[in-house]
């Protein structure tokens, strides 16, 4: 695509735009299929005219590696399920999924087996199917199924479980209603520390922070919650590389795991969907292995509470799941029917990438060196009165909150990690720090403030 040409089909009533993103890019049988239809309304988009009411399914279903595929990535043991929950959107003639999973990232091998998936059982487009991760960090890795024996079994159980939790999805798919509300929850901290060598990883009481939790809620039309999706800005890695006194490495969906599950405790038969937003520059406030930092700015790394570390897991889950409950129950102002306006607007931003050290400590200095031309994918997706605003790379908070304050809509979500994620795309203050967000990047410095006003672009063209 083209940079600045986003690319959209309207529909009347409800507008609904079609993803142009070239998202199996690596082959050239995509890239021709998706260079042939930018901008242009194709004759599938033309039926589209017939206006509808809104409507939404949700299902989910574990895809946990079993015991015989361990060890995989170093993990050894399962403390809880990994779960992928899909959120079926359809207004009109035209339908769109969310698939969101409890990885740190997914590859793109496996999210083409999860787009075969969901469109087999719906008959929606690819282009119009996105797939995000909670940036979990206690979840293997999603290798390539030819790696070896675990991450074949892995990735299929990957797509067994899209297959499950799509059809649960259409089965419940549902004349619904959607409303939206705000909280907050001090659960999340910047993680940028000053210690005697430069900035490196630890709690920052006083660096930037947004602990806002923002919620979107779908009903029934009798006011049953068919999903509640929560965006907030953290990673999930309380229990990152915490070992227990046995020696195991667990599997868990960490602290968007522990809150989903919290909120679908409360809501029976309702599904939570995690969306992850500014995760570059924010840990959770408590971690099982942590940093510390001394009166004389040395750091360490390595003290683990190990088994007792889930205690600081159920807290905090249940502390961010307590807030977007309250948040849902509070909200009072719905809309449904066939004057909700659902689009999905894509767009890409091209830029540099760039090398440096790999960071293992804090420095005073470094080097930055551009290498080859990118795009990143960028996506718009409104429901009614909300609109969410997604990223493949990782987001600092200053970026994130740009674009919330640049959007007109009264509820924004921006969210990072789209199409399985990306490496850390840093403000212009991590830069000039050399903090781990910034050496841990993929783009030259800049990137973030050019996405962000494009982003802005994108939802002041929604109206």
């Amino acid at each position: 695509m083209l940079e600045g040409q986003a690319s959209e089909i309207e529909v009347s009533g409800s507008a609904v735009d079609v993803s142009r993103r070239a998202f199996v890019a690596t082959t050239a049988v995509a890239a021709a299929a998706v260079a042939a239809v930018v901008g242009v309304a194709s004759p599938a988009g033309a039926a589209d005219k017939a206006p509808g009411t809104l409507k939404v399914g949700a299902g989910k279903a574990a895809f946990t590696p079993a015991a015989s595929v361990l060890p995989l990535d170093t993990f050894t043991s399962v403390h809880d399920d990994l779960y992928v929950r899909v959120l079926l959107v359809e207004s009109g003639s035209r339908s769109f999924a969310l698939a969101v999973l409890d990885l740190t990232s997914i590859s793109a091998e496996a999210i083409a087996l999860m787009r075969t998936a969901i469109t087999a059982a719906t008959g929606i487009a690819s282009a119009d199917i996105m797939v995000t991760v909670t940036h979990c960090f206690s979840a293997p890795h999603v290798a390539d199924s030819t790696s070896s024996a675990g991450a074949a079994a892995y990735v299929q159980g990957i797509a067994d479980a899209t297959r499950t939790a799509v059809a649960a999805a259409v089965k419940n798919l549902q004349d619904a209603q959607v409303g939206y509300g705000s909280g907050s929850a001090d659960v999340n901290v910047n993680r940028n520390v000053l210690t005697a060598d430069g900035y490196w990883l630890g709690v920052n009481e006083q660096g930037e922070s947004d602990d806002a939790v923002y919620v979107a809620r779908f009903n029934d039309l009798d006011g049953n919650p068919i999903a509640v999706l929560t965006n907030y800005n953290v990673q999930s890695c309380v229990m990152q590389d915490s070992k227990m006194a046995d020696g195991n490495l667990p599997i868990t969906a960490d602290l968007a795991g522990a809150a989903m599950a919290h909120v679908e405790a409360q809501y029976s038969g309702a599904i939570g969907f995690w969306l992850v937003g500014a995760c570059g520059d924010q840990f959770p406030a408590y971690r099982s292995k942590r940093y510390t930092i001394d009166k004389d700015k040395g750091w360490t790394y390595g003290v683990d509470l190990q088994d007792a570390g889930f205690a600081l897991l159920t807290a905090q889950g249940e502390r961010l799941g307590n807030e977007i409950v309250r948040v849902a129950q509070a909200i009072t102002r719905y809309e449904s029917g066939k004057n909700v306006s659902v689009r999905l607007l894509t767009d890409s931003v091209t830029t540099t990438q760039m090398t440096t050290d790999r960071p293992t400590g804090p420095v005073e200095s470094a080097t930055y060196t551009p290498t080859t031309s990118v795009d990143i994918p960028l996506w718009v997706f409104q429901v009614g009165k909300g609109v969410f605003a997604g990223v493949e790379p990782e987001l600092s908070t200053s970026t994130a909150t740009a674009m919330r304050k640049a959007s007109h809509f009264p509820s924004t979500f921006v969210m990072s990690m789209f199409e399985g994620g990306a490496k850390n795309m840093p403000d212009r203050w991590n830069y000039d720090h050399y903090t781990y967000e910034a050496r841990d990047g993929f783009y030259v410095e800049g990137t973030a403030e050019k996405v962000a006003a494009r982003i802005e672009r994108l939802v002041k063209s929604l109206g």
